[in-house]
């Protein structure tokens, strides 16, 4: 495919070789034609304008030809690179299946048997040992609940008072005060007897 192309390029560019020396010939017949003082100048400077127009067309045409040939290789690379990746991933999946296929066999042929004894002794070795269940603690016998844990279950399902979220966040306070109170009345009640026992021993000696 790629050496059509080049071979219809190359004929391109001849034929088009060949119509500007066509065009350069029939411009050189016409300017001689004309007056010769004049036209001998003039020819010269249209031969020279002609001569680098048609040099600049050849370039051109010789580089666009080397442009697609170089398009037409990278092309061609690129087709044997995609080619030869394929055959590759081809290769392999076919390994893979092979395997595939293979392990799959040797599954069908070493055949377990759990709960069934086969009479062939071949088939006997293939027997599974009866399987071990592991022996776990219950973790609720373990730990029993303590009496502070339970709840009672009937306190969720009395109506709440509106405050009693204010008194669940003041709870712990609550708790330090009445601690602070027992602790406060049990002096005041140590000291009433300090108090007593100063005053019985006052009245003993006075008597």
């Amino acid at each position: 495919m790629g050496s059509a192309e080049e071979e219809v390029i190359e004929q391109a560019s001849n034929a088009r070789r060949e119509r500007l020396r066509a065009l350069r010939a029939a411009k050189d017949l016409s300017d001689i034609s004309e007056d010769e003082s004049a036209d001998v100048h003039r020819s010269n400077n249209t031969n020279t304008t002609t001569k680098e127009v048609v040099a600049t067309e050849e370039q051109s045409v010789e580089q666009a030809a080397a442009a697609r040939r170089e398009r037409l290789k990278a092309l061609r690379e690129a087709k044997e690179l995609l080619s030869s990746d394929e055959k590759d991933t081809r290769q392999n999946g076919s390994t893979e299946t092979e395997d595939v296929e293979e392990t799959e066999e040797e599954k069908r042929l070493n055949m377990k048997f759990r709960n069934y004894l086969p009479h062939d002794k071949k088939l006997q070795e293939g027997k599974l040992a009866p399987a071990v269940l592991p022996k776990f603690e219950d973790p609720v016998a373990a730990a029993p609940l303590t009496s502070e844990d339970m709840e009672d279950p009937f306190v969720n399902i009395a109506p709440k008072k509106p405050n009693w979220d204010l008194r669940r966040d003041v709870q712990k306070r609550l708790d330090k005060l009445e601690r602070r109170t027992m602790k406060a009345i049990y002096q005041l009640m140590q000291e009433e007897k300090e108090k007593e026992a100063m005053v019985g021993e006052n009245s003993v000696t006075e008597d």
